[in-house]
This record gives structure tokens, sequence and C-alpha cells, in this order.
């Protein structure tokens, strides 16, 4: 299991081996090329959207001009909140398209 910093959240994100398979064999052309763009992506995306499938979920995403010659990677994270909030990544992927919908925060 992995712990990548996402400052969005003011904390961390769980991601787990179980879910790094599933990207890795449901989006092969994200992983394990592109491993890093992951993390650069919850560090430091461009834009912050509410999932439109999850209701506890937020898409992360920003655009890489080197990733298929100009995509943008996503990552998706859910927050379940117990007792303490807990933000783990459940899928990711590449897109030449982001999803339409309300922006909840974007890069200036």
């Amino acid at each position: 299991m992995a712990w990548l910093a996402c400052p969005y959240l003011r904390g961390e994100v769980e991601w787990t081996e179980e879910r790094e398979r599933h990207i890795a064999e449901h989006h092969p052309d994200l992983l394990p090329k592109h491993r890093d763009k992951i993390t650069e992506t919850l560090a430091d995306p461009d834009q912050v959207r509410p999932s439109t499938r999850l209701a506890n979920a937020k898409m992360f995403s920003r655009w890489y001009a080197d990733v298929q010659e100009g995509k943008y990677v996503v990552v998706v994270v859910v927050t379940d909140d117990v007792e303490a909030a807990r933000h783990w990544i459940v899928t990711a992927y590449i897109t030449r398209r982001l999803a339409r919908g309300e922006v909840e925060w974007t890069r200036d």
C-alpha cells in the first residue's frame, strides 16, 4: 500500500495494491508507464470535480502534453467519513476530454 500526498484534501490518499492492479488491468495505457502521473495529479491537479457516479468521490484531473500526444490523467478518490476521513483511490484513467459537470476547483 502507498500513501500519496493530496494538498486539496489536506491529507494523504490511500492507494492499495488491489486498486493498482485494477487500474493496470482496466487501463493498461496508464499503468505502469505513467505511474508518476497519478502522484502528480493528486499533488497538483488542474481541476477537481465531484464524481457524477459516486456521491462521495472527487475526480482530480491534470493535462499532460507527453501522455499520448496530449491527454488528461484523471484520478478518482473516494472519501469515507467514519470517525476520521479516509481517502482512497478507486480508479484512474487517461482521457482526451473531461466529463461535463460542475467544477469544484480549478488552478488559476
